[in-house]
């Protein structure tokens, strides 16, 4: 028997993304071990069931200042701030690069192609609009935050979460300005994030600048190991593939 176990959303801020990363391992194992006892199997795979929805990981990011411990996304009036606009700017550039880190199996992007399914495959963004993948939940000034919507159950929850913060990093840091806000069902938004695995790595090995926030060496050392997998995945013939193909062609 498989179950599909999704982890709704994992709140993260500058302080506290250390415990919260913590937490996912903690919940997974939890779970796991939960469903063997009683003789069933739990997986976090994103996309483990043909016709159902996949299994998502929601963070919910805001920036803390270390020396008063106020959201930086919230002026003193209760209003977006410049750091907020370019967050949201810098994640739209960057987290197309990074998807290996957030969607980082074959099967991630089973998940995120499937229109419909409440899995946004775009990074449009909008006010509490589950359709985009970039949302701004409705809050109050304190608690101002941007949702990345895109990521999969099956991530690393380290590597996702620091390689998510570095996105928006990179928009403040160079001033980067979001699309305009979306309006309406995101589904049919043209900027679609890459399709497969192999391509969601050419885009990551040619991202220079995110390389240089998450380590040049650990990125490279990643696409390596990601490029195996999928050339490995590769020479497995599918019970699909035996099916179509065998008396057909």
């Amino acid at each position: 028997m498989l179950i599909a176990s999704t982890l709704v959303a994992t709140e993260c801020t500058s302080l506290s993304r250390t415990r919260r990363r913590n937490q996912v391992f903690f919940f997974k194992r939890t779970i796991r071990e939960a469903a063997l006892k009683n003789g069933i199997y739990a997986t976090f795979m994103a996309k483990p069931m043909r016709d159902e929805p996949g299994s998502a990981m929601h963070i919910h990011q805001s920036i803390l200042d270390t020396k008063t411990g106020k959201n930086i996304f919230s002026d003193a009036d209760g209003n977006p701030t410049d750091a907020f606009t370019h967050f949201i700017g810098g994640s739209q550039k960057h987290i197309m690069q990074a998807m290996p880190l957030f969607a980082p199996y074959v099967n991630s992007y089973r998940r995120i192609t499937v229109n419909g399914q409440s899995a946004p495959a775009n990074l449009e963004w909008a006010a509490d609009n589950r359709t985009t993948g970039l949302r701004v939940p409705h809050s109050s000034p304190e608690a101002r935050r941007l949702e990345n919507r895109v990521i999969g159950m099956d991530c690393n929850p380290y590597l996702c979460i620091a390689a998510s913060l570095a996105c928006g990093y990179l928009g403040m840091k160079n001033e980067i300005r979001p699309d305009k806000r979306w309006t309406g069902e995101a589904y049919n938004s043209e900027a679609e994030i890459a399709g497969s695995l192999w391509d969601a790595l050419d885009l990551f090995d040619e991202a220079k600048e995110l390389h240089e926030v998450l380590g040049p060496e650990f990125a490279r050392v990643y696409s390596i190991v990601k490029r195996t997998e999928y050339t490995e995945f590769l020479q497995v013939i599918s019970p699909w593939e035996r099916e179509h193909l065998l008396l057909n062609v």
